[in-house]
């Protein structure tokens, strides 16, 4: 049975429903077949009809260029429904590529001739998109006559065809250049505003009609002039707002769309021209109003202009922090998203109590696919303004609680950093922390928080006397029973068990009781099949048998680690040593040698005040010779330039680079990410590549987060290990957030200096 044609409205509701992208391309190769069949009949009635399906089909992206031809026969109809079908099709289908353009000429000159402004509008709509070089000069004749026809339709679109005649074909400028000084006496605006089109093209490809244009400046500040102070004008009117390029953002017209356009555009124009204060306000109170408008498109265009306002405005787009944080009830996912984005920015130290109590109730609500940037945003403002330390405690719990699944891999490291840091809240926190940890285990990163926390300072949760909180009797069976039950929870990861049974070992220090009950768990896990958990386990198992006199000593306390962290210290201490590599000095000290063999990571965590043997050889080199153990040591290598690879609105990239002396194939690469605009840069990611005869590591950055105006910026350390010596080639993939926009850039360094890797 012959399946019947689709007229162009079922084809469009059927493509929509289609679930999959097999059962599209299945209704459209049925349809494609049956348009074919049609163009072979030749049926003139239907051509239209089925050619304005393949358009449709072919804005889709599947293949139409066997409707070519076709719009040549409409084009040629003396129907205009057929020339309107047609001409789109040509503009669509046909461009200089294809030689068939060349040949509907005749049918647009024939066309341009005809008195019908319907079909002179269409051809040259068509001239204007897709017309060659060739037509231009064949046609140019014809749209010279058109430029002084009585109707101002006709007029408007011969202007901007002369101006597309021009860019293509230069020489055409003194075809053109007689009817512009006729057309700039017009009051039709429109014409005014081509024609004002046309001169700027004349000029910038005629220095001819430069000299000659100069002469009229008087007369177009004349005509600026009147078109602010008379009326306006009813012949140019879009959708009810007349003179749109005229309004101002006093007395616009709000209740249709095309003023709230018109303000907008007022918005953009005080925003690229960096205009006064007063009007900066201005701009912002338009778009606090467009906040409140029914409109969904509105409220989102509203909510990311504000985004990109609160940097240089702040003070100004505060004043509409309720109507922002109203709109992170909105149940159009993007237009929560963009509230989300704006409240963040909205924080400061005055208000972060406030917006923290808002945010953390979105958080509890928020849809699943913005979970993890709400609690990210929360963490980072609160590590910004916080107050106090038991604020800053207590946000990052709620967090914890409420969203420990998505937050930042940092979050367990932060939190315990600021326990640890915050000696009066120890009792406090490590209440708090059992209490959220008896009522859910299944938070990971307030598991771990948690547990380290008991481990720490698990003889203070037995102690009872903390009076800021309700009075909590545990009991020593209590507290290791809710440690055991995360051990055997299905719930726990891995790296979760770890806490847990170093909280156990731990707390065989604090706890008065018998430690029996510890050592059969520690025992058990010995045979555990994660690897990692097996080896603490045998190690805790040994400490009990062998070195029970140096447990008490070994698990005390952590001591207090400062505020920059472990990894910033970690970066801190490379670039130190990088500075020290790259002098040359003619008798390395002890403290040299020592820090050169903690680059190559040779002394495998040994700490910092570990005892050296003595330097016995003044000579150079002589300190690596002995602590090595190497018949010679050759000197440390010239220094390498720094190379910057990136820079964008403020953002910039550079890369500083280090060879070992010892490892000559060893490349260290230090990426260092500056910010020097006004606005943050936030979830920082830098990914890289290298060829395939080279091994690339990259070590966790210093953070995702680079200030405004010169803060801390982010490091992050490259490992690059080419044996063969081969040519260096870096491809780097950079994914932030600047002022509101997600930015991606890929870019490769082939710039890379000879000297990091011959």
């Amino acid at each position: 049975m012959v399946v019947p044609s689709l007229k162009l409205q079922d084809l469009i509701e059927e493509i929509r429903g289609a679930r999959t992208q097999a059962q599209e391309r299945e209704v459209i190769q049925k349809e494609c077949a049956h348009i074919r069949a049609s163009f072979r009949d030749g049926d003139p009635m239907l051509r239209h009809q089925q050619l304005a399906k393949l358009l449709y089909v072919h804005m889709l992206g599947y293949p139409a260029h066997f409707g070519q031809m076709e719009c040549l026969k409409l084009i040629a109809s003396s129907r205009f429904t057929d020339k309107r079908v047609g001409y789109l099709g040509a503009m669509l289908l046909l461009d200089e590529r294809h030689d068939a353009h060349l040949l509907i000429t005749n049918s647009i000159k024939n066309d341009l001739s005809q008195g019908i402004q319907p079909v002179q509008g269409l051809a040259l709509c068509t001239l204007s998109t897709m017309g060659s070089a060739e037509m231009c000069r064949d046609l140019a004749t014809e749209v010279e006559k058109l430029l002084l026809q009585p109707s101002p339709y006709v007029r408007k679109k011969a202007i901007l065809t002369a101006v597309h005649m021009i860019r293509k074909v230069p020489e055409l400028s003194n075809v053109f250049l007689p009817p512009c000084a006729k057309l700039l006496h017009e009051r039709h605006h429109g014409i005014l505003l081509g024609t004002v089109t046309l001169i700027t093209e004349l000029c910038e490809r005629s220095p001819e009609a430069l000299r000659h244009f100069r002469k009229v400046v008087p007369q177009l500040a004349q005509i600026l002039q009147t078109l602010v102070t008379t009326g306006y004008s009813t012949e140019h009117s879009i959708s009810g707002v007349n003179d749109p390029f005229l309004q101002v953002a006093t007395n616009t017209d709000t209740s249709r769309n095309a003023g709230n356009a018109v303000l907008f555009e007022t918005v953009l124009t005080i925003m690229d021209i960096r205009s006064t204060a007063g009007l900066r306000v201005l701009a912002v109170n338009i778009l606090g109003r467009f906040l409140h408008n029914s409109d969904r498109n509105i409220r989102y265009v509203a909510l990311t202009s504000l985004l990109r306002l609160v940097q240089s405005d702040h003070s100004a787009v505060q004043r509409h922090r309720p109507t922002v944080v109203e709109c992170l009830q909105e149940t159009d996912a993007s237009l929560s998203r963009r509230a989300l984005e704006l409240s963040l920015a909205l924080v400061n130290g005055s208000n972060v109590r406030a917006m923290m109590q808002e945010l953390q109730a979105f958080l509890e609500s928020c849809p699943p696919d913005l979970r993890a940037d709400c609690a990210s945003g929360i963490l980072l403002a609160a590590e910004r303004f916080a107050p106090t330390k038991r604020w800053h405690i207590d946000t990052i719990l709620h967090v914890l609680t409420t969203a420990g699944t998505h937050v930042r891999d940092d979050a367990v490291a932060n939190l315990t950093q600021l326990i640890g840091g915050a000696q009066e809240l120890h009792a406090y926190s490590v209440r708090r922390l059992y209490n959220a940890l008896a009522e859910d285990i299944s938070q990971q990163p307030l598991v771990q928080v948690a547990a380290w926390c008991i481990g720490e300072y698990g003889d203070l949760l037995l102690e009872g006397n903390f009076e800021e909180i309700e009075p909590l009797q545990v009991e020593e069976e209590e507290v290791l029973a809710l440690l055991e039950k995360v051990l055997q929870s299905h719930m726990s990861l891995p790296a979760t068990r770890g806490y847990a049974l170093t909280a156990l070992m731990k707390l065989s220090t604090r706890l008065r009781g018998d430690n029996n009950r510890i050592r059969q768990v520690v025992s058990i896990y010995g045979s555990c099949l994660d690897m990692e958990l097996q080896q603490r386990a045998v190690e805790y198992d040994t400490l009990f048998r062998k070195y029970d006199h140096m447990r008490a000593a070994i698990l005390e306390k952590m001591p207090l680690v400062e505020r920059g962290g472990p990894q910033v210290d970690e970066e801190a201490k490379e670039r130190k040593e990088a500075a020290q590599l790259s002098e040359v000095a003619p008798a390395p000290t002890e403290s040299q040698a020592s820090q050169l063999l903690d680059l190559l990571d040779l002394l495998d965590g040994a700490s910092g005040n570990a005892q050296h043997p003595p330097l016995l050889d003044p000579s150079p080199g002589g300190a690596l010779v002995h602590l090595l153990d190497l018949p010679c040591a050759p000197p440390p290598p010239a220094p390498i330039p720094d190379l910057k690879v990136f820079e964008r609105e403020g953002v910039q990239l550079n890369l500083s680079f280090i060879r070992s002396p010892e490892n000559p194939a060893l490349l260290l690469i230090i990426i260092t990410a500056t910010n020097s605009s006004e606005s943050d840069v936030t979830h920082f990611i830098c990914q890289a590549a290298v060829p395939k005869s080279l091994q690339l590591q990259l070590q966790a950055p210093s953070g995702n987060t680079v200030p405004a105006r010169g803060g801390l910026p982010i490091t992050q350390l490259f490992r690059i290990l080419n044996p063969n010596k081969a040519p260096l080639r870096l491809k780097l993939r950079l994914t932030y957030n600047h002022f509101g926009q997600s930015v991606q850039e890929i870019f490769e360094v082939n710039n890379l200096p000879v000297e990091s890797w011959q």
